[in-house]
């Protein structure tokens, strides 16, 4: 009897396949596939940190103003259809199954789960007749699956050492990695500050004969006491706007989505402030200072590198009150977590070590010496689940719970918890 075929049976073997740095595979499939990418102008977002946000913000500004927007994002939090985005739906898992069976069926040749995943976005948004795509490039960018785009604009949204095996030991080497994704003659748009790295990019678009557009020089942000911003460019000049994503650092992301959708109006994607103000007031995306519950506050952010800790840490300062900080932290093993640890340890919280679900995760026994070399107290329990329920039962209603170091962590969390607090009243009552 044949059992029934089931693309996320089939999508996790793939990820036996690991990373590559090679684009040849992709073009190849696409080419076969009549090169979907192609249907399509897009945007295609770069960066250490900041990239998932711009692009969320950029399609929700997009979707405000009327149009079919595709966005491609990874990872995902708890379901891979999240990846794939026509507006705010997700790929459906009817849609999801035919597409990746119909990937497979014209494959040459195997694919990683990233490339896989790359081509079955670029062919389901043509499927659906997009007027245009949001697309985040997982890593780097020079070799990345998504830079098979040709874009319309490429944004690099902040540049940070990360992924050092694969883009490069210095900020100038991953800064030259992200800057490949810059268009011939098209639009690069940057919040990118040091030195090095954006001198890189400068280079680069002179080279390319592009268009520089950067945070503090051609666009001005302007904050608010009050969590409002303004925005100025040549194109135009928005007062005291909201952006739905917490945190100083979605301003300035808020910024590099709004440049990117105005350099879009050369291609006849033109919005209203309106729409301006609707799509980052409604913007969604999961698992970035994401509020969970109060009283505790139960906080998930993704940050799985020092630049993203030092954001947390910003807005654990500036935007929460708390008794005592109780932080569940699991990282992967290419990260720089000493750093990280060094960063939440300004807190001085409770930390509890727990163990990501992902085979590159850092095992909490390895991370635990280095704890306890900044922290006065910390623990481990391996289990994300079982370490959650142990910081619900220390907090009180006036302490913060804050997950954070990777977004698998944070994933696993937002998973488990609706059932985990169904059964947590139940034993209260």
């Amino acid at each position: 009897m044949m059992t029934q075929w089931n693309p996320y049976t089939y999508l996790n073997g793939l990820e036996k396949m690991g990373i590559r740095m090679d684009l040849d595979a992709v073009r190849k499939i696409l080419k076969v596939l009549g090169n979907p990418e192609r249907e399509y102008p897009s945007i295609l977002i770069a960066g250490t940190n900041g990239k998932g946000s711009v692009a969320a913000m950029a399609a929700s500004i997009l979707s405000a103003g009327g149009f079919s927007v595709g966005l491609y994002t990874s990872p995902h939090l708890t379901d891979i259809r999240e990846r794939i985005r026509i507006g705010n739906m997700m790929i459906t898992e009817r849609e999801f199954g035919k597409t990746t069976r119909d990937v497979d069926d014209h494959l040459t040749e195997p694919l990683t789960y990233f490339e896989f995943m790359t081509v079955l976005a670029f062919h389901h948004f043509r499927q659906k007749k997009i007027d245009v795509a949001v697309v985040e490039v997982g890593m780097g960018g020079r070799l990345d699956a998504t830079h098979v785009v040709d874009p319309s604009v490429a944004v690099i949204s902040h540049i940070a050492l990360d992924h050092q095996e694969y883009l490069g030991k210095r900020l100038k080497d991953i800064a030259g990695e992200k800057s490949a994704i810059i268009p011939k003659r098209g639009i690069c748009i940057t919040g990118v500050r040091q030195l090095s790295a954006r001198q890189v990019i400068v280079d680069t678009c002179r080279e390319r004969e592009a268009t520089l557009l950067r945070i503090g020089g051609e666009i001005q942000v302007y904050r608010h006491r009050d969590d409002a911003f303004s925005y100025r460019s040549s194109a135009h000049a928005y007062t005291r706007l909201h952006c739905g994503l917490v945190g100083a650092h979605q301003q300035i992301n808020a910024a590099l989505a709004i440049a990117s959708v105005e350099a879009m109006a050369v291609k006849g994607f033109t919005v209203n402030e309106e729409s301006v103000r609707e799509g980052l007031g409604n913007v969604i995306w999961e698992g970035r200072l994401e509020v969970l519950q109060k009283n505790p506050v139960l906080l998930l952010d993704g940050a799985h590198n020092p630049a993203g800790i030092g954001s947390l840490c910003r807005a654990l300062r500036n935007k929460f009150s708390f008794r005592r900080l109780i932080i569940l932290f699991g990282v992967l093993r290419d990260k720089h977590y000493p750093d990280m640890i060094r960063r939440l340890s300004v807190f001085q919280p409770l930390m509890i070590l727990t163990q990501p679900p992902s085979e590159r995760s850092m095992p909490p026994a390895e991370l635990l010496p280095i704890a306890r070399a900044f922290l006065q107290r910390a623990e481990i329990i391996q289990s994300p689940v079982d370490a959650l329920k142990y910081a619900l039962s220390l907090a009180s209603e006036d302490d913060l719970i804050c997950v954070t170091g990777s977004l698998y962590l944070v994933g696993e969390i937002k998973k488990t918890f609706p059932s985990m607090r169904t059964m947590i009243a139940a034993e209260r009552r």
